[in-house]
């Protein structure tokens, strides 16, 4: 399957074009000389399956064995030993270097955002101020000036946003593919009044940051929705993945860190640029 036939495909089809940079990325499988026992699904089709439930939003055992991606079950544990693994995050980073050698990124400046989402059990999970304290998450992004994210924490929907923005910061990876060092710190970061603290302003500027962050209580039209318009698009887009939207797993960690949806978001990013 190429890139070129998988126009209009489904969006849980993997083409050849991004197996060939995950499967590297995969780990060892186990090799088993004796009682052998089912043969293991390709880890291909498992990624599919993945896909498609993230997409869809369904149970994973109710994941249809017709569709030939194996049993929900299987794809479940194969996400998590994945996510453990660490697979998923160095996925979200070998893409980000491709793009940025592409001039793809733009390091002009970065663009938070903190949407809720509900959830109905779990950890990182908190009494939503927004909904009559029922329980619910939140997604903190960060992206850079074009939308493409470069990191995802979850928290708690009581969480108030500014705290998390210097984690953020901190939780962006090292992209490399240009010469020298490789960057992780754009020039200014914008946000919304909901990062309106002068110490979180001078904690940016203390990393030679420039803060463009509304204030509290001034009048709206501030210009700064031309730039921060790309992070809401990019929210939009995620939660386009039901799974992303509502939490309906105990496990947080499959939401805290870069897994499918910024993956595939990143991977259309390339596409473009090419």
């Amino acid at each position: 399957m190429s890139v070129v036939r998988l126009v209009g495909a489904s969006p849980w089809i993997v083409s050849d074009e991004l197996w060939e940079r995950i499967e590297p990325l995969l780990p060892c499988k186990e090799r088993r000389f004796r009682h052998p026992g089912r043969r293991r699904l390709p880890d291909r089709q498992v990624l599919c399956g993945i896909l498609y439930v993230l997409h869809t939003g369904i149970q994973w055992e109710y994941l249809p064995q017709e569709l030939g991606f194996g049993s929900g079950m299987t794809c479940w544990r194969r996400l998590r030993d994945w996510n453990e693994a660490g697979v998923l995050q160095r996925l979200h980073e070998v893409l980000l270097a491709e793009l940025n050698p592409a001039l793809k990124l733009d390091w002009s400046r970065a663009v938070v955002d903190s949407p809720g989402q509900g959830a109905k059990r779990g950890l990182a999970t908190g009494p939503s101020p927004v909904d009559r304290a029922r329980a619910g998450s939140k997604h903190h992004l960060i992206t850079d000036g074009r939308g493409t994210p470069l990191a995802v924490l979850l928290t708690g929907a009581n969480r108030n946003d500014v705290t998390q923005l210097m984690p953020l910061l901190d939780a962006v990876p090292p992209v490399r593919g240009r010469v020298g060092h490789p960057r992780r710190r754009p020039d200014s970061v914008f946000a919304d009044r909901g990062y309106d603290h002068d110490i979180y302003r001078d904690r940016l500027r203390e990393r030679r940051i420039v803060p463009a962050i509304a204030r509290r209580g001034t009048r709206h039209g501030t210009g700064l929705g031309t730039y921060r318009w790309v992070v809401e698009r990019t929210i939009a887009w995620l939660h386009g993945f039901r799974r992303l939207r509502i939490r309906w797993k105990r496990r947080a960690d499959i939401h805290e860190h870069p897994d499918d949806g910024p993956t595939v978001f990143v991977r259309s990013q390339i596409a473009r640029a090419r």
